[in-house]
């Protein structure tokens, strides 16, 4: 049986994750703020706004207004899928509240110095960008040392949350995927689901492994 995955997205849905997860052979569900892990194998966090700067204790530097509602659910979903040690990806948004679930801060706004970032989250006009990542990491297994993603986010990773390793950085060194070594667990800040299926792009590597990993993964803890 396919394994069902729980996709945490905004009110506006999450097709493109929707058809990433179904090529990759799983059973993509979709819910906007869910409220319940049960019945499902894997979750994967989408991307969207921005999470609330009192998550991470910090006043507004530079936030756009959160989704109060969604940030609730969201790290009660995380925290239920990390205490039965099921598979979880963290896209864009979903890094940054991995991070924020395991004690981890955030750069609020990179500004305009920090290049191949989009002012608005939900903006989909990628910017394409070689990144590095680390021998052994996941993605150094699946693309190699160095390979082009595409970009489009204001916030970051900044202090890494307890046991989080940070396995891939921008060219201006911004974090760009974080592992829980030993655990199935992958955050990524670039966006794989816009660089496979009918989104695949010559400019970029595809994007299709990352999924295919979260399916592998469910079968190893079902």
């Amino acid at each position: 049986m396919a394994p069902r995955i729980l996709l945490s997205c905004g009110e506006s849905g999450a097709q493109r994750y929707e058809a990433a997860v179904l090529v990759a052979g799983g059973v993509p569900v979709a819910q906007y703020a869910p409220e319940s892990a049960q019945g499902f194998d894997a979750l994967l966090l989408c991307g969207g706004g921005d999470i609330a700067p009192e998550r991470f204790g910090q006043e507004n530097q530079g936030s756009m207004p959160p989704d109060l509602r969604r940030d609730a659910a969201e790290f009660a979903l995380l925290s239920s899928f990390l205490q039965t040690d099921k598979p979880v990806l963290g896209i864009c948004r979903g890094l940054q509240v991995l991070n924020v679930a395991l004690g981890g801060t955030l750069r609020q706004d990179l500004g305009p110095l920090v290049p191949f970032h989009a002012q608005d989250p939900e903006e989909e006009k990628d910017k394409i960008h070689p990144i590095q990542a680390k021998p052994h990491s996941l993605l150094y297994h699946w693309y190699g040392a160095i390979f082009p993603v595409n970009s489009s986010h204001h916030q970051a990773v900044d202090r890494p949350g307890d046991g989080l390793m940070i396995t891939a950085r921008s060219e201006s060194g911004v974090a760009e995927a974080a592992e829980l070594p030993g655990r199935p667990v992958l955050g990524l800040q670039f966006h794989p689901e816009r660089m496979t299926g009918s989104c695949a792009r010559p400019d970029t590597v595809d994007g299709g492994a990352i999924f295919q990993w979260l399916i592998q993964q469910c079968g190893k803890t079902t």
